[in-house]
């Protein structure tokens, strides 16, 4: 049986290196912009590299609470701290890596062997990290203004 789940978000231009990106599906709109690292780039706006890494650290949150909720891990807290490494590989940028800090409370001791398999489960199961280098389907499209398509 196959599962399948599309998930849209749009992004409009709206000034010099600066869009704004939204999703009918959800209530809120983000500012994205070129990072402050290369030309043009716009401080304290959230970047694709930002979004990239926080896929990859968000995902592996809501992955540990499934799996820690089918596993009855009585926890008390999760966090996780990510950095996103970009770098210049063979001619191209790449985020090449994405590093992850973990932390989860548990209750007493006896809890440790359980939350440690649950945070490894959830590593391996992570499917955003599982996706990372995805294959990119593009479909452009021109429009030409004052046309309709």
């Amino acid at each position: 049986m196959s599962i399948e789940h599309s998930y849209n978000v749009d992004v409009k231009w709206s000034a010099g290196r600066v869009g704004i990106m939204n999703s009918d599906e959800l209530e809120t709109e983000i500012m994205v912009a070129t990072p402050p690292q290369f030309p043009g780039g716009v401080d304290k706006i959230w970047s694709p590299e930002h979004l990239f890494t926080a896929a990859v650290n968000s995902c592996l949150m809501t992955t540990f609470l499934s799996i820690a909720e089918n596993s009855k891990l009585a926890f008390v807290d999760f966090s996780s701290h990510a950095s996103g490494k970009l770098e210049l590989v063979d001619g191209k940028y790449m985020m090449s890596e994405v590093t992850l800090h973990p932390v989860v409370t548990v209750a007493d001791e006896s809890e440790r062997a359980k939350a440690e398999r649950v945070l490894s489960k959830a590593e391996t199961n992570c499917l955003i990290s599982n996706s990372v280098r995805s294959k990119i389907i593009f479909n452009p499209e021109i429009n030409i203004s004052g046309s309709k398509n």
